[in-house]
């Protein structure tokens, strides 16, 4: 197959953009989140919290979202982190070359996230409890920027049967998007956080609803047999669990498991490419033979 000519990826990246342009008009066009929300019974009670988000100041966040989307970046993150005080290069490099930690370790000291004197670092911010906040603010962003979509992160509602953070919610078109994210691997992930996320996807009834787990791991292994254990307590016959591709899977189309694998901008743009695929199928025409 021939790769693609450079006129062609200009005129690639210009329909990429004017999707996302279309996108941003038709969200101003359509309800809001808390619209939408509202309509299905639910008022946002909290959102946003900042107790342990490790983000830079404004000047810094674009170079700093295009650094969180690197795998390997974010794995440092979390083992800064980690730390819980004083650490050295040599602590952090579990993910990463010594060159290639040192490089993000001195990107972290000039956008001030962290300090160093003499060979120690340590978080310019006090003790950062866990990298679960900042991973659903870039979620969000990836949302907001990569597909023009309205986003919230780290939401509350005040529900008396079904409780527990909405760890991201968007907005595409009218539909509603609710995201479960997860920053641990798939060994510290337990049949009840499976159950509560479908909990929470019944209550809220999102068009799209998606479990992430930000892993290059096979989701194969453990959590998609978890998901067919849990509806299989809940529906008979339960709802098959089927491979999209690699280890992107979905569930009548209307729920997706997926890791970080390859990127997860892509991944996402496989999710809502088969959501917009299948969700008004009459409306498309038959294919030529």
């Amino acid at each position: 197959m021939p790769l693609p000519d450079d006129k062609t990826c200009d005129e690639l990246a210009f329909l990429r953009e004017e999707v996302k342009r279309l996108r941003v008009s038709l969200n101003l066009l359509t309800p809001g989140i808390g619209i939408l929300l509202k309509r299905r019974g639910f008022v946002v009670y909290k959102k946003e919290p900042s107790e342990d988000l490790l983000i830079p100041s404004n000047r810094y966040l674009h170079s700093y979202y295009q650094m969180l989307n690197k795998y390997s970046f974010r794995l440092l993150l979390r083992d800064v982190i980690k730390q819980r005080g004083l650490f050295t290069l040599e602590q952090v490099t579990r993910y990463a070359a010594p060159d290639v930690t040192k490089d993000y370790l001195d990107y972290l000291v000039s956008i001030r996230l962290i300090k160093k004197k003499t060979d120690l670092y340590t978080l310019a911010k006090g003790p950062v409890r866990s990298f679960g906040e900042t991973l659903e603010w870039y979620i969000a962003e990836v949302f907001k920027q990569e597909f023009g979509a309205e986003a919230f992160w780290g939401v509350k509602f005040k529900r008396p049967r079904v409780g527990g953070d909405y760890d991201v919610i968007a907005k595409f078109d009218g539909a509603l998007l609710y995201m479960e994210v997860k920053s641990s691997p798939p060994k510290q992930i337990y049949d009840s956080e499976i159950a509560a996320f479908l909990d929470r996807v019944n209550d809220l009834s999102p068009e799209i609803a998606v479990f992430f787990m930000d892993t290059e791991l096979r989701m194969k292994d453990k959590i998609v047999p978890m998901f067919e254990a849990e509806l299989a307590r809940r529906l008979s016959p339960p709802p098959d669990v089927t491979r999209m591709e690699r280890e992107l899977f979905r569930i009548q189309n209307r729920i997706f498991i997926i890791n970080a694998k390859e990127d997860i901008v892509r991944n996402l743009e496989k999710v809502l490419y088969q959501y917009y695929r299948t969700r008004e199928p009459e409306s498309r025409l038959p294919r030529k033979e």
